[in-house]
Formats: C-alpha cells, structure tokens, sequence
C-alpha cells in the first residue's frame, strides 16, 4: 500500500480521547484515525467482502437458538438444497 503523511492540528481533548480510545482497543492512533476517515468518507462496496458487509449491517449472529457449530458441522447439511421437485 503506497501511503501518504498528513500533520493535523486536534484540540487536547479530542487528542486525550485518541490516546485512550488506542490504548483500549490495541490499536495504533494512525488505524485508528484512519477507520475514522473511512468511516466518514465512505468507501465503495467493492472495498469489502460478503463477510464485512453481512457484519456491518448486523447479519451476523442474529439467529436465535440455533446450534453453535451451525455453519461448520456436516451434520447440519444433511439434505441441504434438495428441495422439493414439481
């Protein structure tokens, strides 16, 4: 990735909140700072997979009750696109 620098002035606060917000998540502030621009800038869906965009709109893990092992276990695939024929 060919990458460019840019210097930008931000109050103390909003500098304290950086420092802090990094150091709980285990990110550097520069990930950090630049999630947050392509958050507010946008990006075209073809900068992400089925799986980013399935997690962005919460598809994820939204099935209640179903078997933990649900997408990973054969046993589950049993009869899997074998609908009825007319």
């Amino acid at each position: 990735m060919v990458s460019s620098r840019i210097t930008v002035r931000i109050p103390s606060a909003l500098n304290t909140r950086l420092r802090s917000s990094s150091r709980a998540r285990g990110a550097t502030e520069s990930e950090l700072v630049r999630a947050a621009l392509e958050n507010y800038l946008g990006h075209s869906s073809a900068d992400h997979t089925a799986y980013d965009l399935a997690q962005e709109t919460g598809l994820i893990g939204i099935v209640q009750e179903a078997p933990k092992d649900l997408s990973t276990s054969r046993r589950h695939f049993d009869g899997f696109g074998k609908g009825k024929r007319k």
